[in-house]
């Protein structure tokens, strides 16, 4: 999967000449986390975050009179505060990699130029979410059955089959040897959901001819529900 099948295209900017209050509440009314920022070209100069916003506000212990406040951050120009040292995606670059140039810079979003150093797009940790639920297909597939197999030709497919016999539909497949024992990787193969009988005897049968980490069905009905309120 890459980035332009998951990125937003129209994206909310401003200029260096925005105003801090502004681009606040651009931020707040966008709902948004990031602004990027823009020069006269047309080209991304830079990029704020909320947290930049919060950290250059006044102190709430301040002295001054709302008039004051207001004053001063209509006077703060985001071109003070954006950060330029920046961190892109490209197009034409896979979801994964987009991920851990998040996770390795810790950065909640990442803007997205092409060749010439245009924006023309911004993907965020949630868009990442999207993409990996998606090629994960838990909408479509309730049940995980998670492996340990043999690193060797075929072994996928014997797991597979056996799954296929009970009546299984495969819905997707994700392999790793990262978490896995030397000459063994581990799978996790999601499949629709299948009758109570027959998940027990498929289980049953995985267990006498492979190792089976987990088996797991996720209940998606309970999404909407799953709150807890704290007293």
């Amino acid at each position: 999967m890459l980035v332009q099948g998951w990125m937003t295209s129209d994206v909310i900017t401003v200029d260096e000449d925005t105003s801090m209050m502004k681009a606040s509440i651009i931020m707040k009314e966008k709902k948004i986390r990031s602004l990027p920022i823009v020069n006269k070209q047309g080209k991304l100069a830079g990029i704020v975050s909320d947290r930049d916003l919060r950290d250059a506000a006044p102190s709430k212990a301040t002295t001054l009179d709302v008039y004051e406040l207001n004053y001063l951050l209509a006077s703060i120009k985001i071109k003070d505060l954006m950060t330029t040292n920046l961190v892109y995606a490209m197009p034409d670059e896979t979801v994964e990699f987009a991920a851990i140039l998040m996770l390795e810079n810790k950065i909640s979003s990442l803007p997205v130029i092409n060749k010439q150093g245009s924006l023309i797009g911004i993907i965020t940790q949630t868009d990442i979410f999207k993409a990996m639920i998606n090629i994960a297909g838990i909408y479509t597939g309730g049940i995980q059955f998670a492996f340990s197999l043999e690193d060797r030709p075929g072994s996928l497919r014997e797991a597979a089959d056996v799954i296929r016999s009970y009546g299984g539909r495969i819905v997707s497949i994700l392999s790793t040897r990262e978490t896995a024992e030397e000459g063994r990787r581990d799978v996790y193969i999601r499949t629709n959901k299948l009758s109570n009988d027959k998940l027990r005897q498929l289980v049953k049968e995985l267990e006498e001819k492979f190792v089976v980490l987990y088996s797991s069905e996720d209940l998606l009905e309970e999404v909407e529900n799953r709150r807890v309120r704290i007293p």
